[in-house]
């Protein structure tokens, strides 16, 4: 490992940010999760939440049960066995998508950009199983690494007022999923029937960073079909190993 890295930051009077590195990459990635995974192991006394970004880990405590010096310490002593720490499989979550038409508004801008035809813009967005680095914005919103450089389009010049739940999109190298409707920029290629994020589920969010999203082009048949075995509560979604490559 880096040996300048991990790097400790002071984040206000109750949280402390792990830094390791600046730059986007799943190397990176694959530290942080390791890092939080000893964490969550070690089970340290004040220790309340751990949330990881593209770059770094921050860990919230109760500092009248933890003080700063304490954690630092355990913070320094756990970051030398990073490298020695296994990480069990990946989840691939299988999002089902209905892209283009009503759903999908930009799918044809997206094409025209790229200099290619709708049916091989959902083809190269439904290649790959994109890594979620983190969740922002908006509860449960996917910030996803892994798109096809073909398909990188700007932001719309106007961000919409109100993007549906579900609306899958694309903005610059990114591309992610709207958890609830609000505000956007993104280029809309698809929606997902999909929830997200439901507030009367027991685990309102559905994604966690270090998981990853594979997108399935499917019919508006099949679309309605999923939509009303979520709305009885009979869709279960599938949820795999990812099968990880090998050095």
């Amino acid at each position: 490992m880096d040996t300048s890295f991990p790097r400790f930051l002071v984040n206000g009077d109750s949280a402390v940010s792990a830094v390791f590195g600046d730059r986007i990459s799943e190397e990176i990635n694959q530290k942080i999760r390791a890092f939080q995974l000893l964490l969550t192991a070690r089970h340290i006394p004040g220790l309340i939440e751990t949330v990881p970004t593209y770059c770094t880990l921050m860990i919230h405590y109760d500092p009248c049960l933890l003080s700063y010096e304490e954690l630092l310490q355990k913070l320094r002593a756990l970051a030398s066995e990073i490298d020695l720490t296994a990480l069990p499989p990946s989840e691939v979550l299988e999002i089902p998508v209905l892209y283009g038409g009503e759903m999908g508004p930009d799918l044809a801008h997206v094409a025209e950009h790229a200099g290619i035809s709708e049916a091989e813009v959902i083809k190269l967005h439904s290649e790959p199983e994109y890594l979620i680095y983190m969740l922002g914005f908006t509860p449960g919103f996917t910030y996803l690494g892994g798109l096809n450089p073909k398909l990188e389009t700007p932001r719309l010049e106007t961000p919409r007022v109100l993007i549906p739940a579900g609306s899958v999109g694309i903005a610059g190298k990114q591309t992610g999923i709207y958890p609830i409707a609000s505000p956007g920029g993104w280029q809309l290629i698809g929606r997902t029937p999909v929830r997200m994020y439901d507030p009367d589920r027991e685990v309102p969010i559905l994604p966690r960073a270090g998981q990853y999203i594979h997108f399935s082009p499917i019919t508006e048949e099949e679309y309605r079909k999923i939509e009303a075995e979520i709305e009885a509560g009979t869709y279960r979604l599938n949820i795999r190993k990812r099968e990880e490559a090998k050095a």
